[in-house]
């Protein structure tokens, strides 16, 4: 068990958060987090490259957000000059020569925005930003850093080679970084090695676990009541929802009566991968059993997944998982896939369910099994919300990081 300590800053600390395309519908972890550090005293300045696309702002604490966040994105000749100007080639040389197009491209995008950041940044009294993406936000940062002098540091969400190139200048010259989970701190040592900070820190995501918790007791599903299953999670294909539809199918092919809710948009706010799920509903005759939510805010998902006999998200690979952490609070049962950091939030058996990824025929036998045994989808949503609770605070990500910047 992680306990968290309780936090109040000694003196006013003055940070910045940056963070690409916020608010964006999987943003509330980040929010979580932001508000823990707030009540901690902790004044705290959001910055973003550019918001995310209509479709996708979904949340009802979105407009705040939006109005406190300074956008980075300025490509007006005057400061894109005077941001080349400064450009640290000393630093970025190695880099450079070993990625020499993909890299030098990313890095003539993102000097302008480093020079607002740092502006920004010197007028409110800030001295540390911390990025959360090792992406082009991450590069904003580091190249802010040699430039300007501002202190960075960044957290690894996913794999980093889905993060771009110049991990090593990203990196190297970081105050510090964290990671969401141990097998990507792992990742991190053996790919970058020499060029990570001193400093690495588990950082994992986590929920506010007395919002989400039940109003009322979890009841399994009754002799000839419909199985209502929830999936929870960006419509892309990595996410596996056309395999839980597959598995859908077979349920229902057995004479097992499972309905499913899936809540969540892709990236093009609704013309993107949407269009192939809905195709594959056709295709299967889910048309009637299968429901398409879109983008819904935090209160909207908390009332499926107080609603909801089974939680299920298919997914391919997922650095953690707050989705599961989400219904896991609510005491919903679980069921994820056996990839990426999953493991770690979830022992299979124990506090919910893990099968192989990109396997429906398992998916489907593993609901069915729940389905018919109440007194296990009892214990695994007791256990499910006792291993948030005791390990997945917001705070905890919040206090890790306030101490990484003080050095306690």
């Amino acid at each position: 068990m992680v306990k968290v300590k309780a936090c109040f800053v000694s003196r006013p600390l003055k940070i910045g958060i940056l963070i690409p395309q916020f608010p964006g519908q999987t943003h509330i972890f980040f929010w979580r987090e932001i508000l823990e550090l707030e009540k901690m005293g902790v004044s705290v300045a959001l910055f973003s490259t550019r918001p995310p696309p209509p479709g996708l702002i979904a949340h009802d604490w979105s407009d705040a957000a939006i109005a406190r966040t300074t956008y980075l994105g300025d490509m007006a000749p005057a400061n894109a000059a005077l941001a080349l100007a400064r450009t640290p080639i000393a630093a970025l040389r190695g880099d450079l020569r070993r990625e020499p197009r993909a890299f030098a491209r990313d890095v003539v995008l993102s000097l302008p925005a480093a020079r607002r950041l740092a502006r920004a940044c010197k007028a409110r009294g800030i001295t540390h930003v911390h990025a959360h993406s090792c992406g082009r936000a991450a590069l904003i940062c580091a190249l802010a850093g040699r430039m300007f002098g501002l202190s960075h540091s960044l957290t690894l969400h996913g794999a980093l080679g889905d993060y771009g190139p110049g991990q090593g200048f990203k990196w190297r010259h970081a105050a510090f970084g964290c990671a969401v989970s141990r097998r990507l701190v792992r990742e991190l040592e053996a790919t970058l090695g020499p060029d990570l900070p001193a400093r690495i820190h588990l950082q994992p995501m986590g929920v506010d676990t007395d919002v989400l918790s039940r109003d009322n007791p979890y009841h399994p599903p009754e002799s000839g009541q419909p199985l209502r299953l929830f999936s929870c999670g960006r419509l892309n294909r990595l996410k596996g929802h056309q395999d839980l539809l597959q598995a859908l199918r077979q349920l229902r092919d057995s004479g097992l009566d499972a309905r499913l809710e899936i809540a969540g948009e892709d990236d093009e706010g609704g013309s993107g991968f949407r269009v192939e799920l809905q195709a594959d509903i056709a295709r299967l005759g889910l048309d009637d059993h299968v429901t398409l939510l879109g983008a819904i805010d935090a209160n909207a998902v908390r009332a499926h997944l107080q609603q909801a006999h089974l939680f299920v998200l298919a997914t391919w690979h997922e650095a953690l998982g707050v989705a599961y952490m989400e219904a896991m609070s609510m005491g919903l049962p679980t069921i994820g896939t056996d990839t990426g950091g999953v493991p770690e939030l979830i022992t299979s058996g124990r506090d919910g369910v893990l099968v192989p990824p990109r396997d429906p025929e398992t998916l489907a036998r593993a609901i069915a099994e729940l389905a018919a045994d109440p007194a296990r989808l009892k214990a695994l949503s007791q256990a499910g919300r006792r291993r948030v609770v005791e390990n997945f605070s917001s705070a905890r990500g919040a206090r890790t990081l306030v101490d990484a910047i003080t050095g306690n």
